[in-house]
């Protein structure tokens, strides 16, 4: 049974416990020296040169210190605000005691064995004297280096002539970015960023019920006519139809359900329960930051509220490769009848960010316009969903269609990680008959390795299995499973970030996404360009995207948070991705580099996006790409004038980025928050995983629904596409089903 607690004020959300870290070290102790070494060279104590300090500090002069101080009070409320500058710019991630621990965490619990073993290769190098003549030019190993000199050697891994040593530099300067944003007790203080939202409104979410396990060391099996693995936007909505139908229908879910009471979480609970590998998923090479929720509803928990329907240029792109549903007024039917269920509306109050990108749109004679949202008809006036909505006025799946699926019926497991679909071969090939998974029962940690915890090996036999993991996932469970189509986790879509970070006011005030630029969403004329919308600007989310520059400049400019707004281009990429399996652990590797192709697009979105802010008045505003120098406005004597995007200095700087950056993505951090296409639908087995009703190839009674059946980019936020797909397709299979009695009557074989 789930805690629900009626709302309180003034309201503090209840603690979400994150589960207690592996007893294993991942590294030995002088690895671990030497990576909390980098860290506080990445993330440095800042002192005055004049004044007591030690090698670990960066050195700056009396009056650097004291400027920085009084700037940093200045906007910090409350009689201690000198107080706590200090301690934000001696802070460092080496004496956060929830540092290590996160650190520990991610490279035990989430990240891959071939990238864990490629950092560790690369710590022993530095702390050996060849290898750290080698790496760092000196046989002085780096730990006894003055902070200021190993800043320097940090810097120079960027443009190094090993591949290595980039892609080390890269991940390990995001990790460390991320990791302290989440963990540091200084960051929300010095920003003003609250730990709930001002206008908070709470209200108690639906109470579910799951499925509970004896202890025990046998074999449980469960039978049901229909299990879906997976309780996002896909599964959700499928559990909802079959069990409308009256099919026996049951959703497992690796993660663990929270209550609205637990909502929104701070940041270290949030990213630990509601995210895949603690949001700190990058591609392999290092260039790519992957968010993708992993909580009960899916990402249908933690996203932004879009929902922006299917564009016409996609849908006829897609009805061209075989798939004319897509063009069909049945697929229409099933968009309108999920943005129904979610009382989807125009119902908005703008925060200031989203009213300056539709304001300086119009100036500028862009196309823009206000994104639906999914919150019940209703307006929603909150910027921090993406850690949970505390109102239940989100209405994810976890507010909508799993709700409705409880009251038809269904069943729901949490803390079920499927290993493997079971088949059944008969004279007619593959034919799907269940799943088996591992059950972790939910204990004070939700469900890890608490001496109250029961584990048990679970089978569940149905006649329909429902593959609903995620693009990241899915095609991992197929894998895990014996099937061998080649496409299987090939033409990953990502939609690639870049950002342009801008002038505002409280940024994480209001509703997070609420507005739209799509004048360049088709820039090569076959549908591949670039939308503009909106950050969630909260620390931990918004701050790492930033490029490091140096430990103090990169404290300094975070404590600007408060008058920062970011907006983030949205690529539809014609160049895909793959993901695949480590070897080792089995866990997701992300195989994806943005093309030089849609780099070119992403440029020209980011030079869009910096004219917007500019017409709207910012007098500065950076990139995410360490090549694109930042552009600080210079004093006008005209003020009438002075927002002309004709401005002279302007125009240098759109000539000087155009001129000199291809945005190398050695040079820059894109991100991803939506995933696309891992097992894509088509006519044939040939160029596809999934048939036209979703069924994979080769097999009965196994289907794929969520965003990874996606034939290529949706070029929106894919919640509502996904939604739609899986309304039609489960409504198709369970009518199959009550016609038959049994869905392995239909074949494509």
């Amino acid at each position: 049974m789930v805690e629900v607690r009626e709302p309180i004020f003034p309201y503090v959300p209840l603690e979400s416990p994150v589960p207690p870290v592996q007893t294993a070290e991942v590294f030995s102790e002088s690895q671990w020296q030497m990576l909390l070494t980098l860290a506080d060279t990445v993330i440095p104590s800042i002192k005055a040169r004049e004044g007591p300090h030690s090698s670990n500090d960066k050195l700056i002069s009396s009056s650097e210190m004291n400027k920085a101080i009084s700037a940093l009070a200045a906007n910090i409320s409350g009689p201690d605000a000198k107080k706590i500058a200090v301690q934000y710019l001696e802070e460092r991630p080496s004496t956060i005691p929830q540092f290590r621990e996160a650190i520990q965490r991610l490279f035990s619990d989430w990240v891959p064995y071939g990238a864990r073993y490629g950092i560790v290769l690369m710590l022993n190098a530095l702390t050996s004297k060849p290898g750290s003549l080698i790496l760092t030019g000196s046989i002085i190993p780096l730990a006894e280096q003055p902070l200021n000199v190993r800043e320097g050697i940090i810097r120079g891994w960027e443009v190094s002539r090993l591949k290595q040593m980039r892609t080390f530099y890269r991940a390990l300067v995001v990790i460390f970015k991320k990791t302290w944003t989440t963990v540091s007790p200084t960051i929300c203080p010095v920003v003003g960023f609250p730990r709930v939202p001002v206008h908070v409104k709470p209200a108690a979410g639906y109470e579910y019920v799951f499925l509970q396990l004896p202890p025990g060391d046998g074999l449980e099996i469960i039978e049901t006519d229909v299990v879906i693995v997976g309780s996002g936007c896909g599964g959700g909505v499928a559990a909802k139809n079959f069990a409308s139908a009256g099919h026996r229908t049951l959703v497992v879910e690796k993660s663990y359900h929270h209550s609205t009471c637990y909502f929104p979480m701070n940041s270290n609970e949030g990213f630990t329960n509601l995210f895949e590998s603690g949001g700190a998923m990058l591609s392999d090479d290092g260039s790519m930051a992957v968010l993708a929720g992993s909580a009960w509803g899916g990402g249908g928990t933690v996203n932004y509220s879009a929902s922006l329907q299917t564009q016409g240029y996609v849908r006829q792109e897609w009805a061209n490769t075989g798939l004319p549903f897509f063009t069909s007024q049945e697929f229409q039917t099933s968009l309108d009848r999920v943005c129904d269920r979610m009382g989807v509306s125009l119902n908005i109050e703008h925060n200031h960010a989203n009213r300056a990108l539709l304001e300086g749109a119009r100036k500028l004679g862009y196309a823009a316009k206000p994104v639906p949202q999914n919150t019940g008809n209703s307006q929603h006036y909150c910027g921090y969903c993406t850690m949970g909505c505390h109102s239940a006025g989100k209405k994810g799946p976890a507010e909508s269609f799993l709700v409705d699926a409880a009251h038809a019926g269904a069943e729901f497991m949490e803390g079920f990680r499927a290993t493997k679909v079971l088949f059944e071969q008969t004279s007619q090939g593959q034919v799907a008959s269940g799943v088996e998974g591992i059950w972790t029962s939910r204990d004070t940690h939700f469900g890890t390795s608490g001496k109250d915890t029961v584990i048990r090996r679970v089978i569940i036999k149905a006649k329909t299995v429902i593959v609903s993991c995620g693009t990241l996932h899915s095609p991992l469970l197929l894998l895990r499973s014996g099937l061998k189509n080649p496409h299987i986790g090939k033409h990953l879509y990502l939609h690639p970030r870049a950002a342009v970070f801008a002038e505002n006011v409280q940024p994480w005030e209001g509703s997070a996404l609420t507005a739209v630029v799509n004048e360049l969403e088709n820039l090569d004329g076959q549908g591949h360009g670039v939308k503009v919308e909106n950050f969630a600007m909260l620390p931990a989310v918004f701050l790492p995207a930033f490029p490091w520059r140096g430990g103090f400049d990169y404290k300094m400019w975070s404590a600007k948070l408060s008058r920062m707004s970011g907006y983030f281009t949205l690529t539809r990429e014609r160049d895909a991705g793959r993901v695949y399996p480590d070897p080792v652990d089995g866990r997701c590797h992300i195989d994806y580099t943005v093309s030089n192709y849609d780099r070119k697009h992403i440029l020209e979105a980011l030079i869009a996006t910096a004219k917007i802010a500019y017409v709207s008045g910012a007098t500065e505003f950076h990139t995410s790409s360490w090549e694109i120098p930042p552009f600080i406005r210079v004093s006008e004597n005209n003020p009438a004038i002075s927002n002309d995007i004709n401005n002279a200095d302007l125009q240098a700087w759109i000539a000087e980025v155009r001129r000199r950056s291809c945005l190398d993505p050695e040079q820059g951090l894109f991100a991803s928050a939506h995933q696309m296409g891992t097992c894509r639908m088509g006519r044939s087995p040939r160029t596809s995983v999934v048939d036209p009703d979703c069924q994979v190839w080769g097999t009965k009674g196994l289907y794929v629904l969520d965003a990874s059946v996606f034939p290529s980019a949706s070029g929106v936020n894919p919640m509502v596409t996904n939604m739609a797909i899986s309304d039609w397709t489960s409504r198709n299979i369970a009518k199959l089903m009550t016609r038959s009695g049994d869905v392995r009557m239909r074949t494509h074989l």
